[in-house]
Protein backbone atom coordinates (compact mmCIF):
# COMPACT_ATOMS: atom_id res chain seq x y z
CA UNK A 1 0.00 0.00 0.00
CA UNK A 2 2.44 2.57 0.78
CA UNK A 3 4.23 1.59 -2.59
CA UNK A 4 0.77 2.55 -4.53
CA UNK A 5 0.20 5.69 -2.61
CA UNK A 6 3.81 6.96 -3.33
CA UNK A 7 3.40 5.66 -7.11
CA UNK A 8 0.07 7.68 -6.72
CA UNK A 9 2.10 10.84 -5.52
CA UNK A 10 4.83 10.89 -8.37
CA UNK A 11 2.16 10.41 -10.97
CA UNK A 12 -0.18 13.03 -9.19
CA UNK A 13 2.86 15.55 -9.27
CA UNK A 14 3.88 14.51 -12.69
CA UNK A 15 0.34 15.88 -14.04
CA UNK A 16 0.19 19.08 -11.93
CA UNK A 17 3.78 19.61 -13.36
CA UNK A 18 2.61 19.56 -17.12
CA UNK A 19 4.54 15.97 -17.74
CA UNK A 20 3.25 14.49 -20.31
CA UNK A 21 1.86 10.84 -20.21
CA UNK A 22 3.38 8.71 -21.66
CA UNK A 23 0.24 7.91 -23.40
CA UNK A 24 0.32 11.31 -24.42
CA UNK A 25 4.21 11.24 -25.91
CA UNK A 26 3.03 8.60 -27.82
CA UNK A 27 0.53 10.06 -29.67
CA UNK A 28 2.52 13.27 -29.87
CA UNK A 29 5.61 10.94 -31.84
CA UNK A 30 2.62 8.86 -34.08
CA UNK A 31 1.79 12.33 -35.26
CA UNK A 32 5.17 13.58 -36.24
CA UNK A 33 5.70 10.31 -37.62
CA UNK A 34 2.81 9.91 -39.77
CA UNK A 35 2.74 13.54 -40.43
CA UNK A 36 6.26 13.05 -41.61
CA UNK A 37 6.04 9.66 -43.59
CA UNK A 38 3.08 11.11 -45.98
CA UNK A 39 4.61 14.58 -46.75
CA UNK A 40 7.88 12.50 -48.06
CA UNK A 41 5.51 10.29 -50.05
CA UNK A 42 3.94 13.34 -51.62
CA UNK A 43 7.14 14.91 -52.03
CA UNK A 44 8.33 11.26 -53.19
CA UNK A 45 4.93 11.77 -56.30
CA UNK A 46 5.58 14.55 -57.21
CA UNK A 47 9.45 14.48 -57.71
CA UNK A 48 9.02 11.42 -60.25
CA UNK A 49 5.76 13.26 -62.21
CA UNK A 50 6.72 17.09 -62.25
CA UNK A 51 8.25 16.56 -65.80
CA UNK A 52 5.38 15.10 -67.21
CA UNK A 53 2.74 16.13 -65.18
CA UNK A 54 3.09 18.15 -62.15
CA UNK A 55 5.58 20.98 -64.21
CA UNK A 56 5.17 20.03 -67.59
CA UNK A 57 4.98 23.63 -68.97
CA UNK A 58 8.22 23.61 -67.91
CA UNK A 59 10.08 20.65 -69.15
CA UNK A 60 8.20 20.99 -72.83
CA UNK A 61 6.93 17.26 -72.22
CA UNK A 62 4.32 16.14 -74.85
CA UNK A 63 0.12 16.55 -74.32
CA UNK A 64 -1.48 14.37 -71.93
CA UNK A 65 -4.45 12.80 -73.25
CA UNK A 66 -7.50 13.04 -70.91
CA UNK A 67 -7.55 9.75 -69.46
CA UNK A 68 -4.07 10.69 -67.75
CA UNK A 69 -5.20 14.08 -67.30
CA UNK A 70 -7.75 12.22 -65.13
CA UNK A 71 -5.76 9.88 -63.83
CA UNK A 72 -3.39 12.81 -62.13
CA UNK A 73 -6.23 14.23 -60.94
CA UNK A 74 -7.34 11.93 -59.04
CA UNK A 75 -4.48 10.12 -57.80
CA UNK A 76 -3.14 13.81 -57.17
CA UNK A 77 -6.72 14.72 -54.70
CA UNK A 78 -5.58 11.16 -53.00
CA UNK A 79 -2.36 12.85 -52.13
CA UNK A 80 -3.86 16.35 -50.92
CA UNK A 81 -7.05 14.08 -49.37
CA UNK A 82 -3.57 12.21 -47.25
CA UNK A 83 -2.04 15.40 -46.06
CA UNK A 84 -5.56 17.29 -44.95
CA UNK A 85 -6.00 13.67 -43.13
CA UNK A 86 -2.98 13.32 -40.73
CA UNK A 87 -3.07 17.38 -40.53
CA UNK A 88 -6.44 16.91 -39.47
CA UNK A 89 -5.52 13.90 -36.75
CA UNK A 90 -2.53 16.28 -35.71
CA UNK A 91 -4.69 18.77 -34.84
CA UNK A 92 -7.35 16.78 -32.89
CA UNK A 93 -9.97 17.44 -35.48
CA UNK A 94 -10.98 13.59 -35.48
CA UNK A 95 -14.56 14.08 -36.28
CA UNK A 96 -13.26 15.56 -39.34
CA UNK A 97 -11.22 12.87 -39.91
CA UNK A 98 -13.71 10.43 -40.08
CA UNK A 99 -15.92 11.98 -42.15
CA UNK A 100 -13.41 12.29 -44.53
CA UNK A 101 -12.17 9.25 -44.22
CA UNK A 102 -15.62 7.34 -45.99
CA UNK A 103 -14.90 9.85 -48.64
CA UNK A 104 -11.76 8.50 -49.23
CA UNK A 105 -12.85 4.98 -49.59
CA UNK A 106 -14.88 6.23 -52.45
CA UNK A 107 -12.26 7.85 -54.08
CA UNK A 108 -10.14 4.57 -54.11
CA UNK A 109 -12.70 2.71 -55.61
CA UNK A 110 -12.31 5.76 -58.58
CA UNK A 111 -8.49 5.40 -58.39
CA UNK A 112 -9.04 1.19 -59.21
CA UNK A 113 -11.28 2.49 -62.59
CA UNK A 114 -8.91 4.60 -63.72
CA UNK A 115 -5.64 3.21 -62.78
CA UNK A 116 -6.74 0.22 -64.84
CA UNK A 117 -7.86 2.26 -67.21
CA UNK A 118 -4.71 4.17 -67.65
CA UNK A 119 -2.48 1.15 -67.18
CA UNK A 120 -3.93 -0.99 -69.92
CA UNK A 121 -3.36 2.27 -71.96
CA UNK A 122 -0.17 2.43 -71.35
CA UNK A 123 0.69 -0.91 -72.39
CA UNK A 124 -1.49 -0.18 -75.74
CA UNK A 125 1.36 3.02 -76.04
CA UNK A 126 3.97 0.37 -75.76
CA UNK A 127 4.83 1.51 -72.41
CA UNK A 128 7.28 -0.58 -70.11
CA UNK A 129 10.92 -0.35 -68.92
CA UNK A 130 14.09 -2.21 -70.03
CA UNK A 131 13.91 -5.74 -70.28
CA UNK A 132 10.37 -6.55 -70.06
CA UNK A 133 7.14 -6.22 -73.09
CA UNK A 134 4.30 -3.94 -72.22
CA UNK A 135 2.25 -6.83 -72.17
CA UNK A 136 4.24 -8.36 -69.21
CA UNK A 137 5.32 -4.76 -67.50
CA UNK A 138 1.08 -4.44 -67.49
CA UNK A 139 1.00 -6.35 -64.55
CA UNK A 140 3.07 -4.00 -62.37
CA UNK A 141 0.36 -1.31 -62.81
CA UNK A 142 -2.51 -3.44 -62.39
CA UNK A 143 -1.44 -5.42 -59.52
CA UNK A 144 -0.22 -2.13 -58.15
CA UNK A 145 -4.08 -0.41 -58.16
CA UNK A 146 -4.89 -4.19 -56.28
CA UNK A 147 -2.56 -4.00 -53.75
CA UNK A 148 -3.52 -0.33 -52.86
CA UNK A 149 -7.18 -1.23 -52.72
CA UNK A 150 -7.06 -3.98 -50.15
CA UNK A 151 -4.71 -2.29 -47.98
CA UNK A 152 -7.40 0.93 -48.28
CA UNK A 153 -10.35 -1.78 -47.93
CA UNK A 154 -8.41 -3.50 -44.72
CA UNK A 155 -7.47 0.02 -43.33
CA UNK A 156 -11.13 1.37 -43.29
CA UNK A 157 -12.25 -1.79 -41.97
CA UNK A 158 -10.14 -1.19 -38.85
CA UNK A 159 -11.21 2.40 -38.83
CA UNK A 160 -11.70 2.72 -35.43
CA UNK A 161 -9.02 1.01 -34.36
CA UNK A 162 -6.20 3.98 -35.07
CA UNK A 163 -2.72 2.54 -34.12
CA UNK A 164 -4.22 -0.43 -37.56
CA UNK A 165 -5.53 2.64 -39.52
CA UNK A 166 -2.63 4.74 -39.79
CA UNK A 167 -0.09 2.03 -40.50
CA UNK A 168 -2.35 0.35 -43.14
CA UNK A 169 -2.83 3.77 -44.80
CA UNK A 170 0.36 4.63 -45.00
CA UNK A 171 1.74 1.40 -46.40
CA UNK A 172 -1.26 1.66 -49.05
CA UNK A 173 -0.24 5.39 -50.19
CA UNK A 174 3.09 3.53 -50.41
CA UNK A 175 2.31 1.53 -52.95
CA UNK A 176 1.37 3.81 -55.25
CA UNK A 177 4.99 5.28 -54.84
CA UNK A 178 6.52 2.92 -57.52
CA UNK A 179 5.03 5.08 -60.36
CA UNK A 180 6.29 8.06 -59.53
CA UNK A 181 9.94 6.38 -58.18
CA UNK A 182 10.62 4.94 -61.04
CA UNK A 183 10.66 8.28 -63.38
CA UNK A 184 13.60 9.93 -60.62
CA UNK A 185 16.63 9.48 -63.21
CA UNK A 186 18.25 8.46 -59.73
CA UNK A 187 16.27 5.40 -59.81
CA UNK A 188 15.85 4.61 -63.49
CA UNK A 189 18.83 2.39 -63.53
CA UNK A 190 17.94 0.49 -60.26
CA UNK A 191 14.88 -1.13 -62.39
CA UNK A 192 12.55 -3.13 -59.80
CA UNK A 193 15.21 -2.98 -57.34
CA UNK A 194 14.29 0.32 -57.27
CA UNK A 195 10.59 1.22 -57.83
CA UNK A 196 9.70 -1.49 -55.42
CA UNK A 197 12.81 -0.49 -52.75
CA UNK A 198 11.59 2.77 -52.48
CA UNK A 199 8.64 2.29 -51.24
CA UNK A 200 9.44 -0.39 -48.74
CA UNK A 201 12.00 1.69 -46.96
CA UNK A 202 8.49 3.12 -45.43
CA UNK A 203 7.42 -0.41 -44.51
CA UNK A 204 10.94 -0.63 -43.41
CA UNK A 205 11.15 2.55 -40.99
CA UNK A 206 7.48 2.08 -39.40
CA UNK A 207 8.78 -1.20 -38.36
CA UNK A 208 11.87 0.70 -36.60
CA UNK A 209 9.65 3.33 -35.39
CA UNK A 210 7.41 0.62 -33.41
CA UNK A 211 10.35 -0.93 -31.99
CA UNK A 212 11.56 2.50 -30.74
CA UNK A 213 8.40 3.26 -29.32
CA UNK A 214 5.91 0.01 -28.79
CA UNK A 215 9.26 -2.20 -28.17
CA UNK A 216 7.93 -4.48 -30.57
CA UNK A 217 6.48 -4.44 -34.12
CA UNK A 218 3.09 -3.27 -34.56
CA UNK A 219 0.80 -6.46 -36.13
CA UNK A 220 -0.32 -3.82 -38.72
CA UNK A 221 2.92 -3.22 -39.78
CA UNK A 222 4.05 -7.00 -40.15
CA UNK A 223 0.32 -7.75 -42.10
CA UNK A 224 0.63 -5.05 -44.22
CA UNK A 225 4.17 -4.56 -44.98
CA UNK A 226 4.69 -8.46 -45.83
CA UNK A 227 1.43 -8.32 -47.91
CA UNK A 228 3.31 -5.05 -50.06
CA UNK A 229 6.84 -6.99 -50.06
CA UNK A 230 5.52 -10.53 -51.03
CA UNK A 231 3.63 -9.51 -53.54
CA UNK A 232 6.55 -7.83 -55.33
CA UNK A 233 8.68 -10.43 -56.46
CA UNK A 234 5.68 -12.21 -57.26
CA UNK A 235 4.67 -9.95 -59.66
CA UNK A 236 8.04 -10.29 -61.49
CA UNK A 237 7.52 -13.92 -61.42
CA UNK A 238 3.96 -14.03 -62.60
CA UNK A 239 4.55 -11.22 -65.27
CA UNK A 240 7.05 -13.54 -67.66
CA UNK A 241 4.66 -16.26 -67.86
CA UNK A 242 2.78 -17.10 -71.06
CA UNK A 243 -0.44 -17.22 -69.29
CA UNK A 244 -0.31 -13.55 -68.57
CA UNK A 245 1.18 -12.43 -71.58
CA UNK A 246 -2.06 -13.83 -72.76
CA UNK A 247 -4.65 -12.11 -70.38
CA UNK A 248 -1.99 -9.19 -70.76
CA UNK A 249 -2.79 -9.12 -74.72
CA UNK A 250 -6.35 -9.89 -74.68
CA UNK A 251 -6.77 -6.77 -72.44
CA UNK A 252 -4.59 -4.75 -74.99
CA UNK A 253 -6.14 -6.15 -78.42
Amino acid sequence: MPQEANMSSVTTASIAAGVPSPAARRARSDRWFFSGAAIAQVVLIVAGFAPTYYLKGAYGTPPLSPLLHVHGLVFTTWLVLLLVQTTLVAARRTSVHRRLGMAGGWLAGVMMVVGYLAGVDAARRGATIPGMTPQAFLIIPLSAIAVFVVLVAAALWLRRRPDYHKRLMTIATAELLSAGVARIPAIVPLGPLGFFGVPDLFVVAMAVYDLVTLRRIHPATIAGGLFLIATQPLRLMVSGTDSWVAIATWLTS
